[in-house]
């Protein structure tokens, strides 16, 4: 039974992954702390805060509007990872492929449920 966002299952990968891309940052070089650090940083809490915050609205049209914002959120982090991979920032690679992996499954959760939302 869902009594909050907090037992949403999109909601808890979005934490997941929010933890993932601060680990990974931790290697960016010095000078790009407030460039791709800042803005991955960012754009990943931003997809929990926008399914807790359209959770909170209490219809299902603004809670659809909101997880259309955290997908946009997780494309915009995959973006910066793609690019972040090109510069040489990114020493791990395996955790790289698991965040890469985790946006893929976040997406298509995020599209079901608001699919769901939609009927």
């Amino acid at each position: 039974m869902i009594k909050s966002y907090k037992d949403l299952l999109v909601w808890q990968k979005g934490v997941k992954i929010v933890s993932l891309v601060y680990q990974l940052v931790k290697s960016f070089p010095p000078e790009e702390l407030y460039a791709l650090t800042s803005q991955l940083k960012r754009a990943s809490v931003s997809i929990p805060s926008n399914i807790a915050e359209g959770y909170g609205r209490n219809t299902d049209k603004s809670f659809s509007h909101f997880l259309n914002i955290s997908r946009g959120s997780l494309f915009e982090i995959e973006t910066q990872l793609l690019i972040a991979n090109d510069l040489g920032f990114i020493n791990n690679q395996a955790l790289y492929k698991e965040i890469l992996n985790q946006i893929e499954e976040e997406s298509k959760m995020i599209n079901a449920f608001s699919k769901t939302l939609k009927n």
